[in-house]
């Protein structure tokens, strides 16, 4: 069974290098509607896949940490990356372009890594993150999938090379959520949300 859970953020950036000058060129933004598929053949003790509620956790505040934020890539001009972190409390640093493929494999991983770190508390079982549906448009999405999200032909994403600013951090429940991540410590949901 397949559940699915959306979120929606504010954010800017530069896709350089594609086809649209208007988009390599000129900072620019969306409103983002994000698609979080979660599938299990099991259900819990509440008869749920996952509980929605436990999505409001460390899963969306990983994905509003994008919320009126500039994304930047950390390959592009050095001055501008320092001019936006200088003008900007709320950035976050990737290792691949801010395209609507790229934010849905980023994304992935992190979804992913939360689920393996997180200590199931209400009988789920096997919960595995089926695929990340980022609409940047109301015509256009991209959907990553486990294979897109590791793929090296597409960039190599590690989860290390992503870099939140110190405000983002400030806001999570948890200001060390990050690091606990990447050092695969467990993260504890609360019996009741």
């Amino acid at each position: 069974m397949i559940i699915r859970k959306l979120f929606k953020f504010e954010n800017a950036h530069i896709v350089r290098d594609c086809s649209t000058r208007r988009c390599s060129e000129n900072i620019h933004g969306h409103s983002y509607k994000i698609e979080v598929l979660l599938e299990s053949n099991y259900l819990d003790n509440g008869q749920m896949v996952y509980d929605f509620g436990l999505t409001k956790l460390y899963i969306k505040e990983l994905i509003d940490s994008f919320d009126h934020a500039i994304t930047l890539w950390r390959d592009d001009d050095p001055e501008y990356i320092a001019s936006m972190k200088a003008h900007s409390s709320r950035w976050i640093e990737l290792p691949v372009s801010p395209s609507a493929e790229q934010f849905s494999r980023v994304i992935y991983l992190m979804i992913e890594r939360v689920l393996a770190c997180t200590q199931m508390q209400n009988g789920e079982r096997e919960v595995t993150l089926h695929s990340v549906i980022v609409h940047e448009t109301d015509t256009g999405y991209a959907q990553g999938f486990k294979d897109d999200a590791h793929s090296v032909l597409m960039g190599k994403i590690a989860l290390e090379d992503i870099r939140f600013s110190g405000q983002i951090r400030s806001e999570w429940s948890d200001p060390d959520l990050w690091a606990k991540l990447l050092a695969h410590l467990p993260l504890h949901t609360p019996r009741k949300v």
